[in-house]
């Protein structure tokens, strides 16, 4: 028999903060539930990041709900990764179906149902505001990384952004930035060798080939106008409700690439875009990246750099990140110690490996005197979770095998008709959702070649027609050899030999 008071007394010490906070459930031992000893997590620590694990099936999808639609009721924007495409519901009221007002009577907490305000986002063709982004936005560097080129490759990547600097041309797309590879070896060559050094064909053409990947994956989509500000990301109802901004990527699954370019340079425009904000009572924003995996499997070294790097600098711009994915060992170790609170749901083991996998995970967590953390894990039910969360001072709470409390909001998904309807109503459709195609370095360069090309035909023509006129002129003027030849001819004529004999003869008589 446990010590129930004290069990209680420790989990409210470390779950009791001064400030706001955001109600997750009621910690559970030897399957009892105790409501006094409540979960709450302080709204200030939200941007300290977070990680949402578990097995297929285990409730990490309506975790997330709960955290999310929590957060906006307290004015915070959100950004959900929806790759799968569950978790639109958020939207629109829970149903109060009977095993939601059981879970709650256990809790002894009371449920309301309720939706939140939300914006459908899309990277593709399916319906949502379109997120598009430049290819000067991205920048040589982060390109490079996304790319995953050598450094001589990444060199001449500078060195493209530089020329497109210096004479003023837009990169605005994929289609600009192959046009000015093309161009730096062909005919813009001289131009290039004498500003800026020579560029090499191969490494050109090596970059060109990895652009057209990126394009198979759908990025000729995503690059453009008009760009998304991320500022819209923050935005908030006439109530004072955050907005949820839902990201559909159930059509990139397949696409990690995409999914992976897209994210990076998101967290990059957000980190250089927000101001350094410090520790504040509750962020400014919170993304969530579903199957986070999809982020960092295909990561290079380089770009792998560049997310920690983000990682650990974006909190202090008071933005949150929580990566939601099946098991903790998805997320790098170097990334997994910038997390702040982990909620661990039920893990599966049906192999050797997965039993190792569990064991790892278990020492992600604080030693509790109540829990065998590794037996918890796989021995937990659905909507139940590990909970080890940070309190009002940056220090990790007690561990704390939570059973969770239900959505306010639908656990299901909206209807098309339903999304169609949220589009057709967001203020921000109008601004986004039209595509743009301004002149810029591909129309400039071709308008350039084409001129260049003209100049070229102009000057061989001419040269043509010079040339016709210098050997018109030699047919018409005799040269001094025929001159001669028509003396001799006229000299040595029987009719000139006879006029002088002629004149002869007179004279002698």
């Amino acid at each position: 028999m446990f010590d129930k008071k004290h069990f209680t007394d420790t989990i409210s010490a470390g779950y009791n903060p001064k400030g706001d906070y955001i109600y997750l459930g009621a910690a559970m031992l030897e399957g009892e539930v105790i409501p006094e000893a409540a979960v709450r997590i302080p709204l200030k620590t939200m941007n300290r990041h977070g990680l949402i694990a578990g097995a297929t099936g285990t409730g990490k999808s309506k975790t997330l709900q709960i955290i999310a639609e929590n957060l906006s009721k307290k004015g915070v924007p959100v950004l959900l990764m929806d790759v799968k495409g569950d978790l639109s519901g958020v939207a629109k009221p829970s149903a109060k179906e009977a095993f939601i007002e059981e879970r709650h009577k256990k809790l002894n907490f009371p449920f309301e149902a309720s939706g939140s305000p939300v914006e459908i986002l899309s990277l593709s063709e399916q319906d949502g505001i379109r997120l598009r982004a430049t290819v000067s936005e991205f920048g040589p560097v982060l390109l490079s990384r996304i790319l995953d080129l050598s450094d001589a490759q990444s060199g001449i990547m500078s060195i493209i952004f530089k020329y497109c600097d210096d004479n003023h041309l837009p990169l605005l797309d994929l289609k600009d930035l192959k046009k000015i590879l093309q161009y730096s070896t062909a005919e813009g060559k001289e131009e290039f060798e004498k500003t800026y050094g020579r560029v090499s064909t191969a490494s050109t053409g090596a970059i060109l080939r990895k652009i057209v990947a990126l394009e198979q994956q759908g990025a000729d989509i995503f690059f453009g106008e008009r760009s998304f500000e991320v500022q819209d990301l923050t935005r908030k109802d006439q109530y004072g409700n955050g907005y949820i901004n839902i990201l559909r990527l159930t059509d990139i699954q397949d696409r990690p690439k995409l999914f992976s370019t897209f994210m990076l340079s998101l967290l990059a425009e957000i980190y250089n875009t927000f101001p350094e904000k410090g520790d504040l009572e509750k962020p400014e924003l919170v993304l969530f990246i579903d199957e986070a995996h999809l982020i960092f499997q295909e990561a290079s070294d380089a770009l792998m750099d560049q997310i920690e790097s983000i990682v650990k600098l974006i909190r202090s711009k008071g933005v949150g990140l929580y990566f939601v994915t099946q098991n903790p060992a998805d997320v790098p170790a170097e990334v997994l110690g910038q997390l702040g609170l982990k909620v661990q749901h039920a893990l599966r083991a049906f192999t050797a490996k997965d039993r190792k996998a569990i064991k790892l995970a278990a020492e992600n967590y604080p030693i509790s005197e109540f829990y065998d953390t590794k037996n918890v894990l796989t021995s937990l039910g659905i909507g139940e979770a590990l909970v080890s969360a940070l309190d009002e001072k940056g220090r990790p709470g007690p561990l704390a095998a939570t059973m969770l409390r239900a959505p306010m909001s639908r656990m299901d998904v909206l209807s098309n008709s339903e999304l169609k309807e949220l589009v057709q109503n967001s203020d921000l459709k109008g601004k986004y959702n039209e595509s743009i195609d301004r002149e810029s370095a591909y129309e400039i360069l071709t308008k350039k070649i084409e001129n260049a090309d003209a100049e070229k035909a102009r000057e061989k023509a001419e040269e043509e027609r010079k040339e016709i006129r210098k050997t018109s002129s030699r047919s018409r003027k005799p040269s001094a050899d025929s001159s001669q030849k028509a003396i001799i001819k006229v000299l040595t004529s029987a009719t000139f030999i006879r006029g002088v004999m002629g004149v002869l003869n007179k004279l002698m008589k």
